[in-house]
């Protein structure tokens, strides 16, 4: 019996003993790092033109999580023709795309998306490999139509 109350008082006198902040978890535990969902997350629109200029672009740079399922609105602002090329689909599980609320479910990644007018196309992944991926309207790339997705 000793034993035990010498013990309970070892651990009682330890615990005591700790800084408040190692016993604590801080609210924002996540060191600033985006951290994994069961549900689909957003991914900022990339909006591709604008009323101003046909080469706008209002993000080139996007960050996701390895294993995160993701939803991505490209909008065509700018009555022009534009095709949306990535090597980010190849390596995700393409869920499906809704252009007008109208689904295409696939079996495969799309080789791009091209917009004859403006409008949205929302495409619902989940990415499955870690690396940084490229995205462009290749004939307009030299025009700042370009940036990259990194997988962490």
């Amino acid at each position: 019996m000793r034993t035990y109350r010498a013990i309970a008082f070892a651990t009682l006198l330890g615990a005591a003993l700790l800084p408040a902040h190692v016993l604590a978890q801080d609210a924002d535990d996540d060191d600033g790092e985006p951290q994994h969902t069961r549900s689909s997350q957003n991914v900022p629109e990339l909006k591709l033109g604008s009323a101003e200029s046909t080469y706008d672009v209002n993000q080139k740079d996007f960050t996701l999580l390895a294993g995160q399922g993701y939803r991505w609105k490209i909008t065509s602002g700018a009555a022009f023709e534009y095709k949306f090329k990535t090597d980010l689909f190849r390596e995700t599980w393409v869920n499906q795309i809704v252009i007008d609320d109208l689904e295409v479910h696939m079996n495969g990644a799309p080789a791009w998306l091209e917009f004859d007018s403006p409008g949205t196309i929302l495409v619902q992944f989940n990415t499955v490999r870690p690396g940084t991926y490229t995205w462009s309207v290749p004939d307009l790339a030299d025009k700042g139509m370009k940036g990259t997705i990194t997988v962490k």
